[in-house]
Formats: structure tokens, sequence, C-alpha cells
């Protein structure tokens, strides 16, 4: 028997997919003119795909062109090391998801597993930490910075993200309370310490959790521009938010160079979009998990 139409069900459907289209559109927006010539960025304005598609923008912030090419082909002319930029964001990123991500998890295991004084103040004092601003903390932070002698280094610019986040201990903790005691206390009386517990039998169990943590911090670093702009003024260490902001500042035929900017942008969305693709769906069912339990 053919079920009857659901009108909530079209409804839902139809609200999810406008949603959507208005996300993908500043994508699809800045794809469209990154794959346009220069010279036809306002002459194909109105267009919804690009005619004569060229990767030649691409060629540009990659560094494959020179200065020259690039004033001949109306950009900017601006020479900005993306390639250079690009291993930075990604030497950045991975430092700081490593230590944090590390962290997060050693403080979770003891807030969900130890029993010590004071163990749900200290907690409650980490979920504080979600309430703080990140721009109430960036004067501190940069002042102790400038005395340690870190400004234009790599530890200068990874500091204040190394150690544990509030929402990863949370998160994590959440995690560690739903996994069942009864691997951890048959290694407790076989004489096995926490450190060994934790290392070799709740860590190689959780490792869903952690690769959503590691994702979703990922996600933030990558995207992180003001403290590695204000921290990092020398350019062999900027990363690639910083670039671009570079890039579209450099200006010397009077206006940004649109379609440079949207290449690089799109450069910098791909690692992002690809750990979307491949690993949105476990993040939503580790989130699910560790919330429902």
């Amino acid at each position: 028997m053919k079920r009857p139409l659901n009108p909530g069900r079209w409804l839902a459907w139809a609200a999810l997919l406008a949603m959507l289209a208005l996300t993908l559109l500043p994508l699809g927006y800045a794809l469209k003119t990154a794959l346009l010539h220069p010279s036809e960025l306002y002459a194909q304005s109105a267009t919804l795909l690009p005619q004569d598609a060229t990767l030649v923008n691409f060629r540009r912030v990659l560094g494959l062109l020179s200065a020259d090419e690039s004033l001949a082909l109306g950009g900017s002319g601006a020479e900005i090391n993306f390639l250079r930029a690009l291993g930075n964001s990604v030497l950045f990123t991975a430092i700081v998801v490593t230590l944090q991500v590390s962290c997060a998890a050693m403080a979770a295991y003891a807030f969900a597993r130890l029993r010590f004084p004071g163990r749900q103040l200290l907690f409650a004092l980490f979920l504080a930490t979600m309430m703080v601003p990140g721009v109430v903390t960036f004067i501190p932070n940069f002042v102790l910075i400038k005395e340690l002698g870190w400004l234009d280094t790599l530890a200068g610019m990874v500091a204040p993200f190394c150690l544990m986040q509030g929402f990863s201990v949370f998160f994590l903790r959440q995690f560690f309370l739903a996994m069942p005691r009864d691997i951890e206390e048959a290694a407790l009386l076989e004489g096995a310490s926490h450190v060994y517990i934790f290392w070799r039998v709740v860590l190689p169990l959780s490792t869903t959790a952690l690769a959503t943590i590691a994702m979703l911090t990922g996600i933030n670093i990558w995207n992180e521009f003001f403290w590695p702009y204000l921290v990092s003024k020398d350019e062999s260490r900027q990363v690639l938010t910083v670039a671009l902001q570079t890039f579209k500042s450099q200006t010397p035929q009077g206006q940004p160079d649109w379609t440079g900017l949207m290449a690089a942008t799109v450069v910098a969305l791909l690692p992002v979009l690809l750990m979307l693709v491949l690993f949105g769906r476990r993040v939503i069912e580790s989130v699910q998990y560790s919330g429902g339990k």
C-alpha cells in the first residue's frame, strides 16, 4: 500500500535544501571567481558558471607565475609564497592538535576515573573557561609571550593553544564515563597502573572520540588568524590565513585582486572540506554517543 505524502516531511526537506543552498552559495561563487580570467571578472559577474574557465589564478597564487606575468594578467603582482604559508599552517595545526588532544585526554581521564579532593570544583573551573571570550586573554598572552622572548617564533604561536581546552575535556570525559569499567578493573586487579591502563586500554578504545576532537580542533586552528598575525610578523612563519590578508592588502593597481584572492581562498578551504567529507559522519556519531550518555 502506497504511503500518503507527509507535508511536514516535505517541508523539512525543503528547509534543509534551502539552508544547504545558502551555505554552498558563497563557496560556489568563490570557486567561480577563482576560475575566471582576471580581465573577465566584471564582464561575467552575473553568470552562474564561468565561461572559458582557467587555472591561471591558481598558478599565480602557488607561485608558478612571476610578478610581471601576474601584473600582465591584471593581478596585483603580490609575491606571497602560498606553498610556504600552506606548510606553516599544516605544521602549526599539527603541533597544536597533537598537544591539545594529548593533554585533554589525560585531564578527561583523570576527571572521569580518578578520585581526588576538589575534583568537581576543578572540573567546574574547566567548564567555566568555555564562557570566557578569547579576546579577553589576548593581551595577557601577548605580554607573557613577549616576556619569554617568543615573538616571531613557532613556540610563541602554539603556546596559548597547546594545553587542554574546556570543551575537549568535557567531551572526552563524557566519553570515558560511558565506557564500561570491567576491562579497567580487571587490569587493576592484575596490578596495572592507571598510566598503563590509560595508554594501553582506554586510548585504543577511544579512537573515534579522539579523532572527533582532533578534527574539530584542527578546523579551529587552521582558521586561526588574529593570534598568528599578532605574534609573528616574519613572512617566513606566516600561516595561510595571514598570507591571505597580506595578499589582499598588496594592491598596487588600486583594487583587490579578487580572482587571485578567491583562488587562494579555495586552496585554503580544501583541507577543511576534505576532513569534513571523510570524517563528518564520524564526528556526528561521536557527538551523539557522548551527549546521549
